[in-house]
């Protein structure tokens, strides 16, 4: 009878996980570049043979790899990429990555992120633009250009965040492991005066919100009648 409360505590426990990540999910729908956090949870058997008894375990975390929709915004210092690959911004956390485009130009000709953070070039330098130059012109590679001038060029990075990974600001991942510049590969690029919108689908969080308030109530009521079966045990027993 113990276990049946010990197997719903931990599935109140796995519940409680999935809820925090399908509120964050949700309220990250309209950020730009944000990418959905699933939970994968595995059974912890403890145990042999008919006394084995299986729990669920407190779940780990992963990160989508979905793309979010393109959006025009016509905007010379949005770029959006085509591709799996991240951008790269220098933060008092050190290298973070990121999908979210909405940059722009200092009066010193420093590119910087929405966050006012530094945008890195493959080699992982702060790039740094002419600031009579005017609003660059990207290629595909990433590379700027001003007056017809190359005058830097956008970092494109690979990374595995693992999991339970890291997040830091509005969208970006901290990687476990020094990321690598995405060199020589025709399926990446950056498309510039386009955003990358949110990969969360807000109807289908909202209807696993649903299976897990539904589970939770199913676990609740396990635990009631579990505990009254204790309560009636301990009465019999103790009447003898």
């Amino acid at each position: 009878m113990q276990d049946s409360l010990y197997v719903a505590l931990s599935s109140q426990i796995a519940l409680e996980r999935r809820l925090d990540t399908i509120a964050d999910n949700v309220a990250n729908a309209s950020t730009i570049g944000f990418r959905a956090t699933g939970v994968k949870f595995e059974d912890v058997v403890s145990g042999t043979g008919q006394k084995s008894v299986s729990f669920a375990s407190s779940g780990k975390t992963y990160l989508s790899t979905a793309h979010g929709a393109m959006t025009q915004t016509g905007n010379p210092f949005d770029f959006a990429i085509q591709g799996d690959a991240w951008f790269a911004i220098e933060t008092p956390a050190g290298t973070v990555m990121t999908r979210d485009g909405r940059f722009s130009m200092t009066e010193n000709g420093e590119l910087m992120s929405i966050e006012g953070y530094p945008v890195l070039d493959s080699g992982g330098a702060p790039i740094q633009l002419d600031p009579r130059g005017g609003p660059p012109k990207a290629g595909a590679d990433g590379s700027l250009r001003q007056n017809g001038q190359l005058a830097g060029a956008i970092g494109l990075y690979n990374f595995d965040p693992g999991e339970n990974f890291v997040r830091y600001g509005n969208s970006g991942v901290v990687p476990p492991r020094t990321p690598e510049p995405v060199t020589d590969r025709s399926d990446v690029g950056i498309a510039q005066g386009f955003l990358e919108e949110s990969n969360v689908n807000p109807v289908l969080e909202m209807t696993k919100l649903i299976q897990v308030q539904r589970a939770f109530e199913n676990t609740a009521a396990l635990m009631k009648k579990a505990d009254s079966s204790t309560d009636d045990a301990i009465k019999t027993l103790g009447s003898k």
